[in-house]
């Protein structure tokens, strides 16, 4: 295990090759680069316009770019070379991002509540409206096996709905996991980033309280992956799963940390 300090949370983490990316709050429009084999920073990328409050990460190996998501656009930096930045910009909120198995990006829009499907050059591709209980969507994955979506979500109201649910092309919920927020091993508390292993395992950032849960295919079950680092988890909001590295990154909204797990073939392990 590798843990990357900081002085400010940590709205996302991915990688791509030997390159670790983070983006902190309170940014400065930079995205720090950390060597994957060592977790020392190596530079910080300038992407110009990037707002402080970036929760959205995700980088593209076939088209050798990285993203970025803020509060009203969606940033591609290109990594052939040039680190060149361009934008586009989306109405109501864009958070969670993925790429998906046709090397497009999944975006998750939080206020419109809607998954938005876009070419690496901000081509919309796909638009698909979310079921009406899906409130305040976070991270979306696509699976590529079935093309339904993995959700996120939760709520602002003690009513609202805090799940993980596997949606159809059409946005309708097909079954979820979760319910109104608490911390029983049924329940999660703020949801965030999801990752999925090679078996279809799932494992759900379960913010709110402090820990990662590890859910079947079908949903019906889950247990907690428990995390030995100094202090526990605190605010895990961000995942990331390297699957040819076997290395799972977790980053910290409160804690400010990045934890890294290497060895990790898949979720299974109950503890790490």
């Amino acid at each position: 295990m590798h843990v990357i300090p900081g002085g400010n949370g940590v709205g996302g983490v991915t990688s791509l090759g030997d390159d670790v990316f983070v983006v902190r709050f309170v940014n400065q429009q930079k995205i720090e680069v950390y060597d994957a084999t060592t977790c020392t920073l190596q530079h910080h990328i300038t992407v110009p316009g990037l707002c402080h409050w970036c929760y959205g990460l995700a980088a593209c190996p076939h088209n050798k770019c990285l993203y970025a998501s803020d509060s009203s656009n969606v940033h591609r930096v290109d990594l052939s070379g040039s680190n060149a930045a361009t934008k586009w910009s989306i109405a109501g909120g864009p958070r969670g991002l993925s790429v998906n198995s046709e090397h497009n990006l999944i975006v998750v829009n939080q206020d419109e509540r809607k998954l938005q499907i876009f070419t690496t050059h901000g081509s919309l591709v796909q638009d698909i409206r979310l079921q009406a209980d899906i409130e305040n969507p976070w991270h979306a994955v696509q699976l590529a096996t079935t093309s339904k979506f993995l959700v996120s979500h939760n709520g602002y109201s003690d009513d609202s709905l805090h799940r993980v649910c596997l949606v159809g092309v059409n946005g309708a919920v097909v079954r979820s996991y979760g319910g109104q927020k608490g911390s029983e091993l049924t329940r999660i508390n703020c949801p965030g980033d999801l990752a999925v292993d090679r078996a279809g395992r799932i494992l759900v950032a379960d913010s709110g309280n402090n820990r990662l849960l590890v859910m079947d295919q079908s949903l019906s079950s889950a247990h907690e992956m428990s995390v030995s680092v100094n202090g526990g988890l605190d605010g895990p909001i961000g995942l990331w799963y390297d699957q040819l590295r076997g290395r799972l990154y977790i980053c910290e909204l409160w804690g400010k940390r990045v934890i890294v797990i290497d060895n990790l073939k898949d979720f299974t392990a109950l503890e790490v």
